[in-house]
């Protein structure tokens, strides 16, 4: 194998440039796989050097199916490489995996890709290859007993890959057109109207702590008397925790009734929204 053959073998190996493939082979004396081993340790110092910049851009990948549904945020720092070809087809098979090892980054990092390596030696080859900074962000996968998934994409890059997903939950014995309908709207209006919780019950503390503080922060100054504050104060919560409980929205759909009563309308005793995720790039 002459000079070019190698360099060329290298560059499909490593994905690395015409230059930096040559100077490996220089410096391996023509060894292939000890210049990917020189590639790949300059690779992790140029890498290492983008880590310190902002990496908002990317994609939400989804993966898995009705029964356990998982959804892996990998960003990078353009919307440019967003679209990368090589990217996304690296971001859908981690995707695959993620859903195997139930959304564990731990185990996703220490996984291996179709060509045996890590993921996490991969991402580093990425970087290098790419240029940018490029990291596995929130990670999680949904699995409820005797439910069914529903997922929306918004603002798809491809196939499994967008800028906002969401998984929900529906637990009910019935099987029925009328239940998947109002699944696949209900992830649609989470998308829309981003609630916190299923219902105000599971607001966390903190949350609301923080909510009353900057209610309490906003009434100080008012010059109302301390009585009518406090009314207004508990007045202001109660809108808060009803305008991020999912089941006490609007319903996007129909604006005059709320989730819940959407649900009642289905007429089906035993159906419960168990939970969901909405994640965002970005947010």
């Amino acid at each position: 194998m002459n000079d070019i053959e190698k360099i060329k073998q290298l560059r499909q190996s490593t994905g690395a440039g015409f230059k930096d493939c040559n100077n490996a082979l220089k410096e391996s004396n023509g060894d292939i796989d000890k210049a990917i081993e020189i590639l790949r340790v300059k690779g992790i110092s140029k890498a290492s050097k983008k880590m310190s910049r902002d990496a908002k851009e990317g994609v939400i990948a989804l993966s898995g199916n009705y029964s356990k549904t998982s959804v892996l945020e990998v960003n990078c720092e353009t919307d440019f490489v967003a679209k990368n070809k090589d990217f996304v087809e690296f971001v859908k098979e981690l995707s695959e995996i993620n859903d195997k090892v139930n959304s564990d980054l731990e185990k996703l990092k220490s996984s291996l890709m179709k060509n045996q390596k890590s993921v996490e030696d991969n991402l580093v080859s990425m970087i290098a290859k790419i240029g940018e900074k490029i990291t596995l962000g929130r990670a999680k996968t949904i699995i409820n007993e005797n439910s069914k998934n529903y997922f929306y994409m918004h603002s798809v890059v491809k196939d499994n890959l967008s800028k906002l997903a969401v998984v929900v939950s529906i637990k009910s014995k019935e099987k029925s057109d009328k239940i998947d309908l109002f699944g696949k709207q209900l992830s649609m209006h989470i998308a829309a109207s981003n609630p916190i919780s299923v219902t105000s019950e599971q607001i966390s503390k903190e949350i609301l702590i923080k909510e009353q503080d900057l209610i309490s922060e906003e009434l100080k100054n008012s010059g109302k008397p301390e009585d009518i504050a406090k009314k207004i104060s508990v007045g202001k919560l109660n809108k808060f925790k009803e305008e991020n409980s999912l089941m006490t929205q609007q319903w996007v759909m129909e604006p005059k009734k709320k989730v819940m009563d959407v649900l009642h309308e289905l007429v089906i005793p035993d159906i419960k929204i168990v939970d969901f995720y909405r994640i965002k790039i970005g947010d």
